[in-house]
């Protein structure tokens, strides 16, 4: 019998994921409570699933000029509905001045550089052909993540 996370919890953790929003009733009278500073989450691009078990640099791109982007954990920067987050804004990749990657997957993770926590992965609905010249910009709303 599989144990299943109740709707309160998916929105709670949604919510202090994305939103640094605490989550109450938990523990303490304080719940788990959010960060004195909302701080960042760190949008990747990836070549191929990083699975489960990866890390932010599992099947990364590695284009030339390729680097991470952070988006505040804030409603500017993350749309929250229930259980549901979505990327309030576009989130622009640098430019490729060299190699290319062809990208299929997006991650969010917690840290700018390295190996870092991946925390969603999330299948991209094209594949983005990025190239020399070729900046990778994720629409608002393409990243879609479910906490299940």
């Amino acid at each position: 019998m599989a144990n299943n996370a109740s709707t309160a919890l998916k929105n709670g953790l949604a919510a202090l994921i994305f939103n640094n929003a605490a989550l109450t009733g938990i523990g303490d009278s304080g719940g788990l409570l959010p960060s004195a500073a909302a701080g960042v989450l760190y949008v990747s691009a990836h070549t191929a699933d990083p699975g489960v078990g990866g890390t932010q640099s599992t099947s990364e791109a590695n284009y030339t000029g390729y680097a991470r982007v952070a988006v505040a954990r804030t409603s500017a920067g993350w749309t929250v509905a229930g259980a549901n987050a979505k990327n309030a804004a576009d989130v622009l990749l640098p430019e490729a001045t060299g190699g290319s990657s062809n990208v299929t997957y997006f991650g969010i993770g917690t840290a700018a550089s390295g190996a870092g926590k991946l925390l969603f992965k999330i299948p991209a609905t094209q594949t983005y052909a990025v190239t020399t010249g070729v900046a990778l910009k994720i629409a608002a709303g393409v990243i879609d993540i479910t906490v299940e």
